[in-house]
């Protein structure tokens, strides 16, 4: 509604208008209309804008709530205005219908039993039970019980009102059942136009060629049909399409407007457009223009996308009851800015304001297409004109609060709905789900889904996966189970992403008993299509092998494969690993040949999978079986074959196989640098350094030039063995590289001059028999720079020159060294020896800084040292 408009308005009008000011202005940061919204109205007065990822800012939160509560208040009046005139008979409506949930019948002895308050009873929807088939039942139990009240016996208007209940419930079957023990009852012959009542009966049962077989017997005994039941079958005859029995019948009516009406209806349904204009055309134009026959006719048209004669008709029968068919056709056909044009140009030309009806089936269609600031100027233009909000109104209103991110304000009319007569639909309730999701209130939500599934509401298939998914996410998997436990017995739709994220999170918790069991769950409801995930199988591949039931691996990998995935390298590792440490030899070999044959994977990489496999299981003689049968398929084993081979036999501990395949391989062709880096690291974890040097010699003398890991394991061992001149040997090779000592080197280097002097008198041997160095300046020229600043480290560690150890410490970072936990931990140990307690202090602090913490070794010096520096001041004191 334009904003112009809004000076007449009364003085309540326009404070609820304010309203909607600030809610607006969070709108539109975080909501952009199509771009086929119409024209934007005058903008709110500006309010700090507000993101839609970010948190609002302190100085803006606390008009952000007072925004939101503003607008639940003036709503929570707006609804409590509606509800309050008719809330005392609303809610003696509402105790009958509890008393017949809990059976309390006698309860009702004293009511006043009448056709009216029977009417009333069984058109009342109660806020406090749920709807569908639970509320007929309750509706068809109090219908019963009345019917056997003394004093009181049904009216031919309360079997109209059972019968159309029956109808709209589909329960036609049960309706020509009742039919049939009605027609059969002697008492209901005494009923006065009885035979009426069947034929009504079977119209609203979707039978009308039974309520004509009625009418015949009537007729052969000179009875006839009123003229209300007469058009009750007629237009029934025209909703089951029996047309020419429509027509054949309607000649032997007297005309009448409501039977022309119920004609254009047929020929509209016939598509027989032309004929029913001509029809309406032959009727006053009072009853075509306040009747439903120029509406059948528009929304026709709609239908059939022909708007302009629709529109014709419109202006020719300008009145409320075309322009809400004209809304209706136009929402329907999905023109919403036509519809929001056209209620804005009669409002301002006729006053014309739709019925509540109309607004909510707009309501309802604008906030499926997410246009939320259309949406609230319709709901505040329902409170300015004083349009009763319905049940329907007031579930879009929430609707609306929690997809416009106001999810607080929804959630303070829903805590009310049993005082403001609210009745939480499907959407309601999947809306609210869904926003406390998004806010982090997973309790919250929890709360509301049971009081939705209380009601007979089921969440969505989307709002009950993103449900789900925060639960796994936040590890409450027993909530997650009890969910899936209902929906599984609601058995509405298939559930497999839910469940394989579930397995997933239970496999994540390390509850693999229970992740196990969930394939179980999902073939008992014949949801096989929890397999289309690969995590699935993953995740209980994994699970399987946790608690060791390796038997269905292999199973388990082919129908993987089968429903289109592929299996990692890892995947492939762990199951043959899984199977070798449990001796499954033959079930791996058997794994390996149908492999082969399905031929997803290249031969060689496939038989590199496997050796990998059971080298990871320390299973060396199963890694040369898979290695052999390679060579005996004529298969030339690549360099990562011979490395995979040669680390099975590390692992496994056999040194004497490693060695000969190493030599039968070197026999062969030059090993590579990878070969020789396993091998020495090999021989290094198995604490074997005499050959670890002699192949680390001969790397280097073939050119090879090993990994850093590789140089780490071997001075390590080393210094493990107190081989110092070894180590200083490795350390200047190492330079000689060209590389930066990574910080494992420079730890273990200072961590052994700390224990002791040999590594210091290993380093003045090699010094003494090196040759002098060159300087120029501070810069130390050739391939010695680097040896200086380890033998200076190491040198002002060992004679506790702190200082200097602190410079050199510096010039080796600026080189690139990075240090880590031991670094520091060993420059604290130092300080602590050599009595400088600030000076540990500052380094402790630094350490803290930097994510570490100190050994417990470092630990107990640094406490020995604060409390010397205690006691030190109290001596100095006195």
């Amino acid at each position: 509604m334009p904003r112009a408009l809004l000076a007449p308005l009364s003085r309540r009008s326009r404070r609820r208008l304010l309203l909607s000011r600030p809610l607006l202005a969070i709108l539109s940061n975080t909501f952009s209309a199509s771009a086929s919204a119409p024209p934007p109205r005058a903008p709110p007065p500006p309010l700090p804008e507000l993101s839609p990822l970010l948190p609002p800012r302190p100085e803006e939160a606390g008009s952000v709530a007072a925004a939101s509560s503003a607008i639940a208040t003036s709503f929570r009046d707006w609804f409590v205005e509606a509800s309050g005139p008719v809330a005392a008979p609303l809610k003696a409506l509402d105790a009958i219908y509890e008393a017949l949930a809990s059976d309390e019948t006698a309860a009702l002895e004293a009511l006043p039993l009448s056709e009216q308050l029977v009417l009333a009873v069984l058109r009342h929807a109660p806020r406090r039970l749920p709807e569908g088939d639970a509320l007929l039942l309750l509706r068809l139990k109090f219908f019963d019980w009345s019917g056997r009240r003394p004093r009181y016996r049904h009216t031919r208007a309360v079997y109209h009102a059972v019968f159309r209940l029956l109808s709209r419930a589909r329960r036609n079957a049960v309706l020509v059942n009742w039919l049939r023990l009605f027609s059969d009852t002697t008492a209901a012959a005494g009923h006065l136009r009885f035979h009426d009542t069947l034929v009504i009966g079977y119209a609203v049962a979707g039978d009308p060629q039974r309520g004509l077989s009625v009418l015949g017997h009537m007729r052969f005994r000179g009875l006839d049909l009123d003229a209300v039941s007469s058009r009750i079958l007629l237009n029934s005859l025209v909703d089951a399409s029996l047309h020419d029995l429509a027509d054949s019948f309607a000649r032997n009516l007297a005309a009448s407007p409501v039977t022309t009406c119920i004609l254009i209806k047929s020929l509209c349904r016939r598509a027989r457009l032309d004929d029913a204009v001509a029809l309406l055309d032959t009727l006053p134009f009072a009853e075509a223009s306040r009747g439903p026959a120029a509406g059948s006719i528009i929304t026709e048209f709609c239908r059939r996308r022909r708007f302009a004669e629709a529109a014709q008709i419109v202006d020719k029968f300008a009145s409320c009851d075309v322009y809400g068919a004209w809304i209706h056709g136009l929402i329907e056909a999905g023109r919403l800015d036509t519809t929001l044009k056209f209620i804005a140009d009669k409002k301002e030309t006729e006053g014309y304001i739709p019925d509540g009806q109309r607004y909510d089936k707009l309501v309802y269609r604008l906030l499926r297409c997410n246009r939320l600031g259309e949406v609230y100027d319709l709901l505040v233009e329902m409170m300015e004109e004083g349009i009763a909000p319905g049940r329907s109104t007031m579930n879009a209103a929430l609707c609306f609060f929690c997809k416009a991110g106001l999810v607080e304000v929804a959630m303070h009319l829903y805590r009310s709905r049993m005082e403001l007569g609210i009745n939480p639909n499907k959407d309601v309730y999947n809306n609210l789900i869904r926003a406390l999701c998004r806010g982090g209130e997973t309790e919250e939500a929890c709360l509301v889904l049971e009081q939705a599934m209380e009601g007979g509401h089921f969440p969505g298939r989307q709002t009950f996966a993103m449900f789900a998914n925060m639960l796994c996410q936040e590890g409450k998997l027993d909530k997650v189970r009890e969910l899936l436990d209902r929906a599984l017995k609601q058995e509405v739709w298939p559930m497999d992403s839910v469940l394989a994220k579930y397995l997933v999170a239970l496999c994540k918790s390390g509850n693999v008993e229970e992740a196990c069991e969930v394939p179980q769950i999902a073939s008992s409801k014949s949801h096989v299509g929890l397999y289309r995930y690969e995590s699935t199988y993953k995740s209980l591949i994994r699970a399987l092998i946790l608690i060791k039931r390796v038997d269905i691996l292999p199973r388990l990998m082919l129908e993987m494969q089968d429903m289109g995935h592929i299996p990692t390298r890892s995947l492939y590792q762990s199951v043959v690993c899984a199977l070798c440490e449990l001796n499954k030899y033959a079930e791996v070999l058997e794994l390996l040949d149908s492999q082969l044959q399905r031929g997803e994977l290249q031969p060689l990489v496939c038989y590199n999978y496997f050796i990998s496999g059971a080298g990871h299981a320390k299973r060396a003689d199963m890694a040369r079986e898979v290695y052999n049968r390679m060579e005996i398929s004529g298969i030339e084993p690549s360099a990562e074959s011979n490395t995979l081979l040669l680390m099975s036999y590390l692992r496994s501990k056999r040194i004497g196989d490693a060695l000969n395949f190493f030599n039968l391989i070197r026999g062969k062709k030059p090993p590579g640098t990878k070969l020789y880096n396993v091998f020495i690291s090999g021989l290094c974890e198995a604490q074997k350094p005499e050959q670890a040097m002699v192949f680390w010699r001969e790397a280097r003398d073939n050119g090879v030039i090993p990994s850093i890991s590789c140089y780490e394991h071997l001075v390590l061992l080393l210094c493990s063995v107190r081989d110092y001149d070894s180590v200083i040997k490795v350390i200047d090779d190492f330079r000689e590289t060209g590389r930066p000592v990574s910080a494992f080197l420079c730890n273990v280097l200072l961590l052994h001059t700390l224990m002791g002097s040999s590594l210091l008198k290993a380093l003045l041997r090699s010094r003494d028999k090196s040759k002098p160095l060159e300087v120029k300046g501070e810069e130390i020229q050739g391939r010695e720079a680097g040896r200086l600043l380890i033998g200076d480290l190491i040198t002002s560690f060992a004679r506790g020159r702190m200082d200097s150890a602190c410079n050199l410490y510096e010039r080796m970072c600026r080189k690139g060294y990075q240090p880590n936990r031991w670094t520091f931990d060993i420059m604290v140990h130092g300080f602590c020896k050599n009595g400088d307690r600030n000076e540990a202090e500052r380094w402790m602090d630094a350490m803290y800084r930097n994510g570490f913490y100190p050994t417990w070794y470092t630990m107990r010096l640094y406490n020995s040292a604060s409390l010397r520096a205690h006691d030190q001041k109290i001596i100095s004191f006195v």
